[in-house]
């Protein structure tokens, strides 16, 4: 039996405060061949052994080398591969992960910022397609974004664009764990809907919530999610206040950025329906002079929780063809 050739594959990752999840993609498609998770927990050191062996384990799994990696992260990544902070990853901060993977593994290493990866991922072979100009949002325990503008995937002067979660909606408002005080994560992430949930319940306007967590302190935005599957009046009166906050922070990016589109992503995007036509509804009425130009249309993300490290493996892809 003639043995089939090894096409070069891809290593992609997307590592989060808690979990790295590596994907082995097929560059030409994006196809992803196979998928492993494992902690993130640790120092830079810790989690460069990590990476590797996770990169050891794709090649014995699907018997090709991975000729090159991408590495999605969140945070502030420079062009160099050197996280600058995040505020999830406290023991990486100046932690130059991209020369000591590569270094490492003597395959090219390429690093960006997990939201930004995946607005290249959908852009390439999401809900971006023949798009040219949209915005990505990624809703999930925080809120990161990334902007295709022209065709082309938009980094920065050094890697850092798309850290909108953190722009300020409200200076005068709650202060986030970052210290800012007022960012639009603090008001519109997967975080902000189990907080405004829990304090609908406690001011009894959540009964549903209550008895689906089992207390007030229990409950997440999953509840609402859950209640909203049963058309629970509460839960739809806390969701459409979520939606108007997604949708206040889009309006100020679409000012800025003129997009045709935005996919919305992240966790919060399993949601579906509810959350597209709740933000819809919502950018409509606070985009400025919307009723005069053409309508932004509010889109779910297509390649779910894989965008990031799909994302990372073609942003890595790129840098081997030196395109």
């Amino acid at each position: 039996m003639t043995a089939i050739p090894c096409v070069p594959m891809l290593a992609g990752f997307d590592i989060g405060g808690t979990n790295a999840r590596a994907l082995l993609v097929e560059p030409s498609t994006g196809q992803v061949l196979h998928s492993s998770r494992d902690g993130s927990a640790g120092g830079g050191p810790a989690l460069v052994a990590k990476v590797l062996e996770m990169v050891a384990n794709l090649e014995r799994t699907y018997g090709c080398r991975v000729e090159a990696i991408g590495l999605g992260v969140a945070g502030l990544v420079s062009r160099s591969g050197t996280i600058h902070y995040s505020p999830n990853l406290p023991d990486l901060i100046e932690f130059p992960i991209g020369p000591e993977v590569e270094a490492a593994s003597r395959v090219p290493v390429v690093v960006g910022n997990d939201a930004t990866a995946g607005a290249w991922a959908e852009a390439k072979f999401g809900a971006g397609r023949g798009a040219d100009d949209f915005i990505y949002v990624a809703l999930g325990t925080g809120i990161g974004t990334g902007f295709v503008a022209d065709g082309r995937l938009m980094t920065g002067a050094n890697g850092f664009a798309g850290e909108s979660g953190h722009m300020v909606v409200d200076m005068d408002g709650p202060a986030h764990r970052t210290g800012q005080r007022g960012p639009w994560e603090y008001f519109a992430s997967g975080t902000a809907l189990g907080r405004m949930a829990r304090e609908a319940a406690q001011s009894g306007a959540f009964a549903k919530g209550i008895k689906l967590a089992g207390d007030v302190a229990s409950i997440t935005g999953y509840h609402v999610a859950e209640a909203l599957v049963v058309d629970n009046a509460d839960a739809s009166a806390i969701f459409d206040g979520f939606c108007r906050e997604v949708a206040r922070g889009i309006a100020n990016l679409a000012v800025i950025f003129d997009p045709q589109l935005v996919v919305v992503g992240g966790g919060l995007a399993e949601i579906g329906t509810p959350l597209k036509d709740g933000t819809q509804r919502w950018l409509d009425r606070l985009l400025l002079g919307g009723e005069h130009r053409p309508r932004v249309e509010v889109t779910l993300a297509e390649l779910g929780s894989d965008s990031g490290a799909i994302g990372a493996a073609l942003l890595a892809a790129e840098a081997l063809s030196g395109d």
